[in-house]
């Protein structure tokens, strides 16, 4: 590997991992106050494993991401699967801030859904250019499909 791909993976796991820094500045005053006091479904998971399992997907959409890049921007495709998976980035850290910083379940859900669309465009523009980068961007779309199950039910409940 190369400097220039040294750097491709450097800024796409910055990328990410930025992402879920923003997320957690909506998130992580809220969880003890407005998150605890909200009536929650029977399957919701412990509080602690949130943020390993965001570090871990985040790291898996970043090598994804690097693995489309690496190809080039001048590949055909290349800049629109960037382009999408980009949007699912700002579209995931807006989930955090409309859900918990607005604290609005019912927008949350809005996003989240909107999210798992772009994820699954993300999904099928990286299976054509990568199929690694696109099996590593599905336990994503799994853990935002539960997270979207959850979601609906924290608005349902509340």
């Amino acid at each position: 590997m190369g400097a220039k791909d040294i750097i491709k993976l450097v800024v796409s796991i910055v990328a990410c991992q930025g992402a879920g820094i923003i997320g957690s500045i909506f998130t992580t005053p809220n969880i003890p106050t407005w998150y605890a006091a909200l009536e929650k479904p029977f399957f919701t998971p412990p509080s602690w494993l949130f943020a390993p399992a965001w570090i871990t997907l985040y790291l898996l959409m970043a090598i994804a991401a690097f693995l489309v890049w690496r190809k080039g921007l001048g590949e055909e495709g290349v800049k629109c699967a960037l382009t999408v998976f980009l949007v699912q980035l700002v579209l995931n850290a807006l989930w955090s801030v409309v859900f918990f910083g607005l604290q609005s379940p019912l927008y949350g859900m809005v996003v989240i859904l909107v999210l798992w669309i772009v994820i699954l465009l993300t999904i099928i523009r990286f299976f054509k250019l990568s199929v690694a980068a696109g099996w590593l961007m599905i336990p994503y779309i799994l853990w935002v499909s539960f997270a979207s199950i959850l979601n609906i039910s924290i608005w349902v409940l509340n």
